[in-house]
């Protein structure tokens, strides 16, 4: 069996104040980069701090996971966005969080949407081409964190940026290659044992069966596992081991 490799990612650092989101330090052992919330849907600043030095200890790539402006519905809600409006949010919080990094001795890596702002990028030129406009002035050495296929990796190739497609173990693909919608049963797999065979499928077959029944090609450099699910910890563990027992390297995007 051929041997290949994929990057293992997790949305951390998102508890912000007296409220506590995720299993953080517990997961981190498991990912190979971690995506930090910047202050707008989550993250304060002392949980920021924290959750840098952990990932140092840990050894994982940090990655800016920033948001629209919009802690109280964490991130989650649409609005609507001047693109010129747009580039300086995103500018602010990568700003914000590279100010930890380097307190801390080391460098942002990546930057991958939150929310909201992750699925109007994938979807709308406009709002991708503003962060990756953003990404790419502030370094351009940044990798960009977008689902595959998607208009959030064409802009940021325009810009001449590295990237990092991203699939999801837990999400079930419609035809057209998307994500199927929250709203929409069976959006999410529930069963592990059927998460991992996905996972499996699309990085050794390039291909995903879809929720209708079809199989679609689809390449993935990263995996996303949604670090605030109660099994998240678990899962990562035995998806570890079956990545391994497949001849799989889990090794951080280069």
């Amino acid at each position: 069996m051929n041997t290949r490799r994929i990057d293992l990612n997790a949305d951390l650092g998102e508890s912000f104040g007296s409220f506590r989101i995720g299993q953080d330090e517990q997961l981190l052992p498991w990912i190979t980069s971690a995506n930090l919330a910047c202050g707008y849907h989550g993250g304060d600043p002392q949980t920021i701090y924290q959750t840098v030095q952990l990932a140092i200890q840990h050894q994982v790539q940090i990655g800016a996971h920033p948001s629209l402006p919009d802690l109280i519905g964490f991130g989650r809600r649409k609005m609507q966005i001047e693109p010129e409006e747009l580039y300086h949010l995103i500018i602010y919080q990568l700003g914000g969080l590279q100010a930890f990094a380097h307190i801390c001795g080391t460098k942002l890596h990546h930057v991958k949407p939150h929310g909201a702002l992750y699925h109007m990028s994938a979807e709308q030129e406009e709002i991708a081409d503003a962060i990756a406009k953003a990404v790419h002035d502030f370094d351009p050495n940044l990798i960009v964190f977008g689902p595959a296929q998607s208009q959030s990796i064409q802009a940021a190739k325009k810009y001449g940026l590295r990237v990092a497609e991203e699939v999801f173990a837990d999400r079930t693909y419609q035809a057209d290659g998307t994500l199927t919608p929250r709203t929409v049963k069976g959006a999410i797999i529930h069963n592990v044992e059927e998460a991992i065979n996905q996972v499996l499928d699309i990085i050794l077959q390039q291909q995903v069966k879809t929720i209708t029944g079809e199989t679609i090609p689809l390449h993935g450099d990263t995996i996303c596992i949604h670090g605030d699910h109660p099994q998240a910890v678990n899962f990562a563990k035995q998806l570890h081991q079956a990545l391994k027992a497949n001849g799989i390297e889990i090794k951080g995007v280069v």
